[in-house]
């Protein structure tokens, strides 16, 4: 009888355990994630890497299910949608949001300022990283930056741009609050186009010319195929920051170590994206090259009127909002800082040296 007991008792406990074991499995978490970027387009490679690298540290605990841009509800709606809680997270360009703040636009991209390495040591070791929380934790959002661009190919267009004067009275498709203001300063108008709809556009001439990501992303979406001249540098996007809006609600469920998991694959991915894109422009040049495209380069008066303009942009800017102040106040630190061994580098050092930077002292002036 008493072994009877015995074995009775050891059932009981397996059983136990055995429930244990499968409320833990049923306790995974399970995110729906989408994109600002359709399939089509190459960026959605960087939110994929971030969303399948999670997949294979966390599995245990979260399993993100990726949709492509426009699948579950179009581009533009992803950041309601995160910040309500309808989806877990998704992938964007902070720049996208400027409308609500205008914060977000130095977080995305700057007009001739920082370049991708820059974006890299600020948002890593220089306090960048903690103002993405702060802009987004407004909007119940905890951010993740994962991905890194450098400077973008330019305009591209069926007329040639070999000139700043080149740019009077052309109607040019860009991105970016910060960005358009310096083009309409130069002379051009900003036409604000989707992704999609560039091709087309410059195609028909409803463009004069267009910008959109880098050589890799652009060869691959066909500009190729209706572009005669590709004016460089890139000096409207000197560099882009991508990321992950998550919703402050799921990211509290998750553990400390899920959390860390999930920052630990953003910093990888944020060193892949960037070789990813250095290596996708390398080839995307070649190949436009290959196509006939002919190239032109802005000469260094015209570059030092750009960074001129740049300048008073991102000061008037900062003073229109306090939290785009203290955005900008905090990169211009950055330059500054980092000047002391950067300068003394030359010509091994990873960002410009610069001769004109925004006035600290102004921006300072408007926080």
């Amino acid at each position: 009888m008493k072994m009877k007991s015995k074995f009775a008792l050891s059932g009981l406990a397996a059983g136990i355990a055995l429930a244990a074991f499968a409320s833990t499995a049923q306790a995974q978490e399970q995110w729906t994630m989408t994109t600002t970027w359709p399939d089509n387009l190459d960026l959605i490679e960087i939110d994929r890497h971030w969303a399948e690298l999670v997949n294979k540290l966390a599995g245990d605990e979260l399993q993100i299910e990726f949709r492509a841009g426009g699948t579950l509800m179009p581009g533009t709606e992803v950041f309601d949608a995160t910040e309500t809680g309808s989806i877990e997270a998704a992938g964007d360009w902070p720049g996208y949001w400027a409308g609500r703040s205008s914060a977000f636009s130095p977080l995305a991209a700057t007009p001739s300022l920082f370049n991708g390495l820059d974006y890299l040591n600020w948002i890593q070791q220089w306090g960048g990283f903690e103002l993405y929380q702060e802009v987004y934790g407004q909007y119940n959002m905890v951010y993740l930056p994962y991905g890194i661009t450098n400077n973008e190919s330019g305009f591209m267009g069926r007329t040639p741009i070999e000139s700043l004067a080149d740019l009077d009275g052309k109607r040019l498709r860009l991105s970016g609050r910060d960005q358009g203001r310096v083009l309409e300063r130069l002379g051009g108008s900003q036409v604000t186009l989707s992704g999609g709809e560039i091709y087309q556009a410059v195609e028909r001439g409803v463009v004069d010319g267009a910008e959109f990501s880098t050589p890799g992303v652009d060869y691959n979406a066909g500009f190729a195929e209706v572009v005669e001249y590709w004016a460089t540098p890139g000096w409207h996007q000197s560099a882009s920051v991508f990321g992950v809006m998550i919703n402050k609600d799921a990211w509290d469920a998750l553990s400390e170590e899920t959390q860390e998991k999930l920052k630990i694959a953003a910093d990888a991915t944020l060193a892949w994206s960037l070789a990813w894109s250095e290596r996708e422009s390398t080839e995307g040049t070649v190949k436009f090259q290959e196509a006939g495209v002919e190239i032109s380069t802005y000469g260094d008066e015209d570059m030092a009127r750009i960074q001129e303009v740049a300048n008073e942009v991102i000061v008037e800017g900062a003073c229109e909002d306090p939290m785009h102040a203290k955005v900008y106040h905090s990169m211009v630190s950055y330059l500054q800082h980092y000047a002391n061994w950067r300068d003394v580098s030359v010509p091994y050092n990873m960002s410009r040296s610069f001769d004109n930077l925004p006035s600290l002292e102004e921006i300072e002036a408007c926080m």
